[in-house]
């Protein structure tokens, strides 16, 4: 028979060392078979078959490289071929991982591997001749790694956190922690189990909570959980693998805190049962009591805080009782005045309660409720006046000394029967008067409807009643007086001023009344031109339009432009009619092309005559020439200034100073060198306190003529600096009092001058006296 077949002795590599004297197994590529054709004749075919994966277990310790399996092709008995393998792992990344012998076939790994870093390999397996030809096709290798338990659990968390309410039942869910295991999920190597190692506190029982050991939930197994006892609970959890087995198994363990939340299941308790407290009467938003409670409740939460309420005792409502924040307590307040003469104290009941209602089966306690007593203190209160204000309504026009109204002020405090004294504190116009005893108000002047301080026919005095308590006590009453008008006030003509052209066109103007009375004693008017001036009857004509208004007319045809007073009798329709002649002012102006009046003739108008505009320009003038002495005095201020830096400070160093003049005169013949004469005039000079003085000095002295020759000892020194030694000058001229001024021809002694009366010059020749008021030293 042509077709025969080969079996795959072993494809599981035994990581014992009897593998090393063992046969290791061979992986054949495939066998071809004969096929017989119709014909007899035989051909070869590829039989396609699978090979099963190879497993090689991770983190082996044999001696490396490590043997697996012998891949083999059946043509290799006829002539020599390579094998070779490609794939990741052999020739890609991760490189040389797996190596094959290229004669033998052998295929070993090179390392220990690594299933949590890679948990298979596939390769392929090649067989070529020595001239590279492909001998059989490449094969697929699978090669698996088997895990092994190397890795313990992890919780994703080193603490976990949860919490659940306090009283809670039974059953009732509270966290889930978590622990994950690189080992294969599929082992047991990667089957995990949890349980709880340790509780602390063990209180109210040391079982308080368990745990699925497959799925980590934590629940509550017992009832009692108070927070007000134990505000919360750490648990120790254990994770194990290998199905927590606890001898092959690995574990690892995190803590669990579970905070226990409060609930509303402590009620507020007053701190004593009766509360004391006291307030003046008449005080309102002042705090009499605090009432106290406490809660056992977390601080700060709507379970701790209290809200309170009056139960009993305040019917009309004058106490409130709003809750300090902070400290819980409930502030019982005065709301609305009290009277002590009405009420002197008050017994409350109130009651506390939480903002949240209180949990199922918990009740207000006895302790919840509380009794207030609240006494009410005396005052002295003002006396008050009724009604307030008091209105009155009267003519205007009262003479002084009428009597308009009674205004009293009762004491509310009845039970002192004390006296009430009455004084006025606001009256703008002074009208009235008040008994101090009775508080009979009487006026003083004459009321005056169309007086400023009356508004709207209204006009309001403030009077004041006083006890005499201790201390006193005093309170305010407004009188209002409604005015009513009589016909006191004569009609004046409106407006009192109106302009009009010389040629006016057209040359009516309209007028009419003002009245300060009141409908019926103002309009309609009368109007009517005053007989006298004659002239004005003879220019002017008033013709009554209405009960308001008139036209005034002029009769000429043009008047030249000024000033114009027109009399006009107007007369009101009062019961006892008033009449008045008043001035009607018109100015008569030069007007343009769109009939007003023109800049000039309004100044004129206006009252600003020539006489004005010529004071106002004799007042520019005379403001120029102050501005113009101004600048003449600062020049000439500055011309002194200059002046006086060519003085020499007295106090500055002597030494040589060179000034350059304008002017430097003749030479030596006309000059005046009586040195005599020169100090004097030095002296006559600066004797002048503003007059400052400037000197010249030599290095060597202040001398008389011949002393400006030379020191003697300087005459006799050969060693004498050089600026002692003869000097050269220019000629000028001959005939010279002072002689010569090189010191080498100066043989004379300054003794024969006497300095002492440079003494007498004053500070500004005191260096100078210093110098030569010593003689020959």
């Amino acid at each position: 028979n042509p077709v025969h077949n080969a079996c795959l002795l072993s494809l599981q590599v035994k990581p014992s060392d009897a593998m090393l004297t063992q046969q290791v197994p061979e992986i054949l590529f495939p066998w071809r078979s004969l096929d017989v054709r119709g014909d007899g004749t035989v051909r070869r075919v590829k039989r396609d078959w699978v090979i099963p994966p190879i497993n090689v277990p991770e983190n082996s310790r044999g001696q490396f490289p490590e043997e697996l399996v012998r891949i083999r092709s059946d043509r290799d008995k006829n002539r020599l071929l390579r094998y070779s393998v490609t794939g990741p792992g052999a020739d890609q990344p991760p490189t040389s991982i797996f190596i094959i012998n290229p004669i033998s076939g052998q295929l070993s790994v090179t390392k220990p591997l690594d299933r949590e870093h890679i948990f298979n390999f596939h390769l392929r397996a090649h067989a070529v001749d020595l001239n590279g030809n492909q001998v059989e096709n490449p094969i697929d290798i699978v090669i698996n790694v088997i895990d092994q338990n190397d890795n313990r659990p992890e919780f994703t968390h080193t603490i976990f956190n949860g919490s659940v309410p306090e009283g809670s039942k039974p059953g009732s869910f509270v966290m889930t922690v978590t622990a994950v295991d690189k080992d294969d999920p599929k082992t047991a190597n990667g089957m995990l189990r949890y349980k709880i190692l340790s509780q602390n506190p063990q209180s109210p029982s040391s079982s308080m909570f368990t745990i699925n050991n497959k799925t980590g939930d934590i629940i509550t197994v017992a009832a009692g959980l108070d927070r007000e006892k134990v505000t919360q609970y750490t648990l120790i959890i254990q994770a194990t693998d290998m199905e927590g087995n606890p001898t092959y198994g690995l574990s690892n363990t995190a803590s669990t805190v579970i905070r226990i939340t409060d609930i509303n299941d402590n009620p507020p308790e007053f701190t004593t049962d009766t509360f004391f407290g006291e307030v003046h009467e008449n005080r309102v938003n002042v705090i009499v009591a605090n009432l106290t409670v406490t809660d056992k409740d977390q601080p700060h939460t709507s379970a701790w805080s209290a809200a309170y309420r009056i139960i009993t005792g305040d019917p009309t409502g004058r106490f409130s009782i709003p809750t300090d924040h902070t400290t819980n307590e409930g502030l019982l307040t005065v709301i609305k005045p009290i009277d002590f003469e009405l009420t002197r104290s008050f017994m409350l009941t109130v009651e506390a309660e939480n903002e949240v209602p209180l949990a199922r089966g918990v009740h207000l306690p006895r302790q919840s409720t509380a009794t207030v007593s609240v006494r009410i203190l005396d005052i002295n209160e003002s006396p008050e006046f009724s009604p307030n204000p008091k209105s009155i309504k009267l003519e205007e026009g009262l003479p002084a000394g009428s009597l308009l109204t009674t205004f009293t002020a009762q004491d509310p405090d009845r039970f002192l029967r004390q006296t009430v004294r009455y004084s006025k504190m606001y009256d703008p116009a002074n009208w009235l008067e008040i008994d101090q005893v009775n508080g009979r108000i009487s006026t003083i002047a004459i009321l005056d409807r169309e007086s400023p301080y009356v508004k709207n026919n209204f006009y309001n005095v403030t009077f004041m009643a006083s006890d005499n308590g201790i201390p006193p006590a005093s309170g305010m009453g407004t009188l209002q007086m409604y005015l009513l008008d009589i016909n006191d006030n004569a009609p004046h003509v409106f407006p009192p001023e109106v302009e009009m052209c010389e040629k006016p066109d057209p040359n009516a103007i309209n007028v009419t009344a003002s009245d300060p009375d009141l409908t019926p004693n103002a309009g309609p008017f009368a109007f009517e031109l005053a007989n006298r001036p004659s002239d004005v009857r003879r220019n002017w004509t008033l013709n009554r339009l209405n009960g308001e208004y008139a036209q005034l007319r002029l009769r000429i045809g043009s008047l030249a432009s000024g000033i114009y007073k027109v009399p006009i009798m107007i007369t009101d329709s009062g019961n006892l009619p008033m009449s008045n002649t008043s001035y009607l002012k018109v100015k008569v102006c030069q007007c343009d092309h769109h009939g007003d009046c023109v800049d000039m003739e309004r100044i004129i108008a206006a009252g600003l005559g020539t006489g004005a505009i010529i004071a106002i320009l004799i007042c520019i003038i005379i403001l120029l020439v102050l501005v113009l002495l101004f600048v003449m005095w600062m020049k000439r201020r500055d011309k002194e200034r200059q002046a006086k830096q060519l003085l020499i400070d007295p106090e500055d160093d002597v030494r040589d100073n060179i000034l350059k003049y304008d002017e430097e005169g003749g030479g030596e013949e006309d000059q005046v060198h009586n040195w005599n004469l020169f100090i004097c005039a030095i002296k006559n000079h600066t004797s002048r306190s503003d007059s400052p003085s400037i000197v010249f000095f030599s290095q060597t002295s202040l001398c008389s003529h011949s002393d400006l020759q030379g020191l003697k000892a300087a005459d006799n020194d050969p060693t004498a600096p050089p600026y002692d030694s003869l000097l050269v000058f220019d000629y000028e001229g001959s005939g010279s009092d002072a002689g010569s001024l090189s010191s080498l021809h100066s043989f004379s002694s300054s003794g024969d001058q006497n300095y002492d009366y440079l003494g007498e010059w004053g500070p500004r020749f005191r260096k100078l006296a210093d110098l030569y008021g010593g003689g020959d030293d």
